[in-house]
């Protein structure tokens, strides 16, 4: 698959720019981490208290360095940027229905951030008539620079050294492993994944972590389960980590195996989403998850 870009734009040069951004990025995460592990300067770093939705100083630098390079680099390119950061910010006015949409969240995970698990993640896609076509995944603390666009897709080191997707496939669904969050108390994804028995799970933040963690094969499914009424991931939450499960032979859905949308209103991703190891078997795990809902009564479907 070609990917199309808007005029001027050459493939090689914006993947090497995003990569310098990138790497800038990942300085100023390392830089407040290891302030945050000193608990006489930690208030100093967080920019509200809310428990559910914390912000810190990181989250608004690296969104700013962010959009202010791709602004500088490409101010001749008409095309939106959204961030998880902008967003709120009541004032910021933006065209939902532009064909390209740059779609950021400079810092997923932040209370893992916090916490100084490692967890975390900036996500970096760009959206082509509401679909991501490109996606950037920087987890700092592992040194890796997730790329992925259109069927290509790698990960490099701070050195330039490639690692290759390395999905773990062939397995049924009470022999995968599931990532799941560790932040969110969510009793009804509790009790889901208590009737599925999976023979693993690991704990983690960022959605871009446990996409991460599914294409290196340590991992084999996350499951992300919104409860109605109440708050749901959104577009910056899933766009890049999207391109970059695709691109590696996996899939991401809704429970009725429908491709994402983006571009709502208000960006949310609600439902149940699930992303698993291989696009061959994604429809059959969605079936057979919907059933154990059903049976169960676990979550309100929709036919």
């Amino acid at each position: 698959m070609v990917v199309k870009l808007p005029s001027g734009i050459d493939i090689n040069n914006l993947i090497n720019d995003l990569k310098v951004f990138s790497w800038e990025a990942a300085d100023i995460l390392l830089f407040y981490s290891n302030i945050l592990k000193d608990s006489n300067e930690r208030k100093d770093l967080l920019e509200n208290l809310d428990h559910d939705n914390p912000v810190t100083l990181a989250d608004l630098k690296v969104n700013k360095l962010i959009i202010n390079r791709i602004k500088e680099k490409y101010n001749h390119i008409n095309w939106e940027i959204i961030s998880e950061e902008n967003v709120k910010n009541k004032l910021f006015k933006f065209n939902i229905n532009a064909d390209w949409v740059w779609v950021i969240d400079p810092l997923d995970g932040t209370k893992d951030f916090i916490q100084g698990s490692g967890n975390y993640a900036t996500h970096i896609a760009l959206n082509f008539k509401k679909k991501p076509i490109i996606g950037v995944v920087l987890i700092p603390e592992k040194d890796e620079l997730w790329f992925a666009c259109g069927e290509k897709v790698w990960c490099e080191k701070r050195n330039g050294s490639i690692i290759k997707p390395n999905l773990s496939k062939n397995k049924t669904l009470k022999n995968m492993t599931l990532v799941t969050s560790k932040n969110h108390r969510n009793e009804t994804l509790k009790k889901l994944i208590q009737k599925i028995n999976f023979s693993e799970f690991k704990v983690m933040g960022s959605i871009g972590c446990k996409i991460a963690s599914i294409v290196r094969g340590e991992s084999d499914i996350y499951i992300c389960l919104s409860l109605p009424g109440k708050t749901s991931p959104k577009d910056w939450d899933f766009a890049a980590p999207e391109v970059i499960l695709k691109a590696s032979g996996g899939a991401i859905t809704n429970l009725a195996n429908r491709e994402l949308t983006y571009g709502r209103s208000d960006f949310s991703q609600g439902g149940v989403i699930i992303a698993s190891n291989s696009i061959e078997t994604h429809e059959k795990l969605c079936l057979e998850i919907k059933m154990i809902i059903k049976k169960y009564e676990l979550y309100p479907l929709r036919d």
